[in-house]
């Protein structure tokens, strides 16, 4: 019996691996494994396919995603050399093959460093049995750019002391330095500012302590694209005039002004005494 079992599954088993085999052979799709991209430029992920189903007068369902995301989606009808973009569709996203041609290569304008991600390019001929494909490993784009200073600010109090903050962004994500009129500064790197979701990858944070005012302090940010530096201008506090200061003049003028009064009192009294003698002698 036990021949018999392994009789059995060794003729099982070529049929089966044959069938993965045919699955197999029966798709061909072509991707990078990785595309390099410069912030504000457009760039192309190619990707092609073949499949013996597919005929001229076949229509096609082409997408392409990032993640769980749809971003782009569109068909050729039999007849129609044109891909239907859905409606809706983010003008940024454009096929920049020729489906017809087998050629699926997706075109992303003005790209930005949230742009950055795995690809996934998918085909599917309408009306044949199992005829989809999507590539597994996809496509990773790396968004690079160079680096920008997004704020340089104070914070703190005389009391408590005066700190710099330099947020900026590039990718690679730069490296940040302070410096003053005399000499480099050692930072304090407070890593990457929280609630900006992927976007903070490309974003970092650095605090310069002990900041006095009436200094200058400059920072400077780099990766191997560019470099970028702002400088912050640390001024003095106003001192207010003590209220008491204004005191001795407000009571002198009230003096003086009270005194007035009494001095013009007593001439009248005087005048008043004076202009009722005469007529008390009568």
């Amino acid at each position: 019996m036990d021949g018999c079992l392994l009789a059995t599954v060794l003729t099982i088993l070529p049929s089966i691996l044959g069938a993965q085999c045919s699955a197999d052979d029966s798709w061909s799709m072509k991707v990078q494994a990785e595309v390099r991209a410069t912030e504000g430029y457009p760039v192309v992920l190619p990707c092609s396919f073949s499949h013996p189903n597919h005929t001229p007068h076949s229509s096609l369902l082409v997408a392409w995603r990032q993640g769980s995301t749809v971003l782009y989606h569109c068909i050729t009808h039999a007849g129609s050399q044109a891909c239907q973009p859905a409606p809706h569709q983010d003008p940024r996203y454009r096929l920049e093959g020729n489906p017809r041609e087998h050629d699926l290569s997706l075109r992303i304008n003005s790209v930005a460093l949230q742009d950055g991600g795995r690809y996934y390019c998918r085909v599917e001929v309408p009306g044949h049995k199992h005829a989809s494909y999507e590539d597994k490993m996809g496509t990773l784009l790396r968004v690079e750019a160079p680096p920008r200073i997004l704020s340089l600010s104070l914070k703190g109090s005389e009391e408590s002391g005066f700190s710099a903050l330099c947020e900026v962004e590039g990718s690679p994500l730069p490296d940040i330095q302070w410096i003053s009129p005399d000499q480099l500064l050692q930072g304090v790197e407070m890593g990457r500012p929280l609630g900006q979701g992927s976007a903070s990858q490309h974003h970092t944070v650095s605090q310069l302590p002990d900041v006095h005012p009436g200094q200058q302090y400059t920072c400077s940010t780099s990766n191997p694209l560019g470099r970028e530096q702002a400088t912050l201008y640390v001024l003095s506090p106003k001192r207010e005039a003590c209220p008491a200061a204004s005191s001795p003049p407000f009571l002198l003028l009230l003096w003086l002004s009270l005194g007035a009064k009494a001095l013009l009192l007593g001439g009248v009294g005087v005048w008043a005494v004076q202009g009722r003698a005469p007529s008390g002698q009568l």
